[in-house]
């Protein structure tokens, strides 16, 4: 990626930059913190860096609504949010650890343009679903709004969920106006270990399926990073209420064995290694295949012993370690319903394989026709995807 426009200040500035762009030719690349620059294509574009647009415009915590500029660092939101006994539910995570990087460079603009949700998004919902409104510079140049700054809202198109995901492919976001919730009062993580994925898979569905209210579950299975298997389950609200949950899953998931509860230090840890993928390690490729969770033992078997693997999102989301090809990786998905998305790869099989994955005929045509709505001109379109 090329130097291009120097930093903006102001969502005009912005405009302006696109503008210049726009007579001048060539391609903009939107950048927040750079955490997930190592994700899609290495391109040549200059870049439009939003690092700038900082700083909280607007928050009411008896509202639950939160509007922030885009360059504002994911870790700041979090500690303000945090301060006023609040959380971003849907859990969003850092980046940079997985590429090597340190933690701390991620966007709050950055991470809701690529979609970036966690653990709790079972449970909580996606990033797109806690995106209320947004201000945005088209490839038209042209400022707009979408959306607006209060929790019902069902009036027109509704471009919150569009922007969410869109990985700057449409627009250059400006303002971002999100839904916060109250953080719980207790949290609970309980572990089940040693589990054979299968049997963790079936722990899992069973305890989501059920009336505990289970906020996140994830399996960490057995032979990563040396840890025996862990199946872990997050409960979480007002005291009384998580212990009752925590008895009901106790007696539900007897014949998978005993559950433990965790010491919060260690709860940390490994909800913590799920956000930063630490045991797949920094030595091979790595795949998110989206799924449904009956289906992911099939994703596994179809790879082999080859493919490390973490399971997240009750097995709907999985991520894999695998220097196996590309075609087999998405077959596997393909097979299962799902999807596979590259995430971490070196130069030379970045630039040989998109990171998405391919779309269906009617869908690329659908989303050609978004783009040209947005940015006519492509703007945007860099290439990277």
């Amino acid at each position: 990626m090329t130097s291009g426009t120097s930093m903006p200040a102001c969502e005009q500035d912005v405009a302006d930059a696109v503008a210049d762009a726009l007579r001048e030719g060539g391609r903009l690349a939107i950048a927040g913190g750079g955490s997930k620059a190592g994700i899609g294509s290495p391109v040549a574009a200059r870049m439009l860096p939003m690092a700038g647009l900082r700083g909280v415009v607007d928050y009411d915590p008896a509202e639950l609504v939160l509007t922030v500029r885009p360059g504002t660092p994911l870790a700041e939101v979090r500690s303000l949010v945090a301060g006023a006994g609040q959380m971003l539910a849907f859990e969003p995570f850092d980046h940079g650890p997985i590429f090597g990087s340190a933690a701390g460079a991620a966007t709050i603009g950055g991470v809701v343009a690529a979609g970036i949700s966690g653990s709790q998004r079972v449970s909580a919902g996606a990033a797109r679903d806690h995106l209320l409104g947004f201000r945005a510079v088209s490839g038209r140049a042209e400022i707009f709004a979408a959306g607006a700054r209060v929790v019902k809202n069902v009036t027109g198109f509704d471009l919150p969920k569009l922007a969410a995901g869109s990985w700057g492919r449409l627009f250059a976001m400006t303002e971002l106006t999100l839904k916060v919730l109250p953080a719980p009062r207790e949290t609970r993580t309980l572990m089940l270990t040693g589990l054979p994925d299968a049997a963790a898979l079936a722990a899992m569905s069973r305890a989501m399926g059920s009336q505990a209210d289970v906020a996140a579950a994830a399996h960490v299975p057995a032979g990563l990073a040396g840890a025996p298997g862990a199946t872990i389950l997050r409960v979480q609200g007002f005291g009384p209420s998580v212990a009752a949950r925590c008895a009901m899953l106790e007696d539900l998931l007897a014949a998978f064995g005993p559950l433990a509860t965790l010491p919060d230090d260690e709860a940390d840890a490994m909800w913590e290694s799920l956000r930063t993928l630490a045991p797949l390690g920094q030595d091979r490729p790595i795949w998110r295949v989206n799924v449904a969770p009956s289906r992911a033992g099939r994703v596994v078997d179809a790879l082999g012993s080859d493919a490390a693997c973490l399971f997240d999102w009750a097995g709907g989301l999985i991520w894999i370690a695998s220097s196996g090809g590309a075609d087999a990786i998405r077959a596997a998905a393909l097979d299962a319903g799902g999807h596979a998305m590259l995430v971490r790869a070196d130069d030379a099989a970045r630039a040989a394989i998109p990171a998405f994955h391919p779309p269906t005929e009617g869908v690329a045509r659908l989303e050609a026709r978004v783009r040209g709505a947005f940015d006519p001109s492509g703007l945007f379109e860099t290439g990277r995807f």
